[in-house]
């Protein structure tokens, strides 16, 4: 086995979208690698057909599916990000939450500092902690 990448596919071409933004919030971060559909290709030309970016040094790939899936994103697999100060939490979770949905708000719940958990306006989901 040579190594483990989670992956996440976006529908409606919004996978270069949000690998900008979330490479964007978080520091030491990059998109990596797009190769993009062309002419006549299975996708909507312009679109990612892979694509790797990092993310404060973990890499991750994505995909725009030109297919119509009956699934999306689930809380149930998150992004977790564990932040340094009270300001950074509170700037990157106001970012993601802009058009998102909160989960648990940001807030003091017995295992840290503060904590929340939402979905972004993609529908990805992250859990942001401060620990004690």
């Amino acid at each position: 086995m040579e190594k483990v990448t989670p992956f996440l596919m976006f529908q409606d071409g919004k996978a270069e979208e949000a690998m900008n933004f979330y490479t964007s919030l978080i520091e030491d971060s990059a998109i990596t690698n797009i190769v993009r559909y062309g002419a006549n290709e299975s996708g909507d030309e312009g679109t990612v057909m892979q694509a790797t970016f990092t993310l404060k040094g973990q890499e991750f790939m994505c995909i725009d599916s030109n297919v119509k899936h009956q699934f999306s994103f689930t809380p149930s697999f998150s992004i977790f990000v564990t932040c340094n100060t009270e300001e950074e939490l509170d700037n990157i979770y106001q970012k993601l939450n802009e058009g998102g949905q909160a989960l648990m708000p940001l807030g003091d719940y017995g295992f840290s500092k503060k904590f929340g958990w939402l979905n972004d306006r993609f529908g990805v989901s992250w859990q942001l902690n401060l620990p004690n």
